[in-house]
């Protein structure tokens, strides 16, 4: 489980056409997506907005997962899907390493942030903001 940052969207413009929640990559919970329209709603982000997903190199145990708004997308290169209403977009290299993750949102007395549970992750660091395959 880890927390994780959201960050302000690219400019640019997004495709319109979404895939069904059966071809995603990652399971967001509903939880999860109402966390991320508040913060849509907060920051006044156009409807065209999608929640990118992906993974990048570093963190201390070799990967890093990165969860950001944007307002572009590409079909050649995204795979992209509506779940509970959010769009969403991850980039197909990050999508083999992300396959069958699940994001979830927890509000404790502890700690507040996004979780992901990634069944492809052999190891992860304490913070569990970064793992290795």
């Amino acid at each position: 489980m880890s927390s994780c940052t959201m960050s302000p969207p690219a400019a640019s413009s997004c495709a319109s056409s979404v895939e069904s929640v059966v071809g995603s990559v990652v399971i967001i919970t509903e939880k999860a997506v109402g966390e991320m329209n508040r913060v849509l709603t907060e920051k006044n982000l156009p409807e065209s907005t999608v929640l990118r997903i992906g993974v990048a190199g570093g963190g201390c145990s070799g990967f890093s997962y990165s969860l950001g708004f944007d307002d572009k997308c590409d079909e050649m290169n995204d795979v992209v899907t509506s779940q509970h209403g959010l769009r969403v977009a991850v980039d197909r290299k990050s999508a083999m390493f992300l396959e069958g993750t699940v994001i979830d949102f927890y509000d404790g007395i502890e700690r507040r942030g996004f979780t992901f549970e990634n069944p492809n992750a052999k190891k992860s660091c304490g913070c569990g903001s970064s793992f290795s395959v």
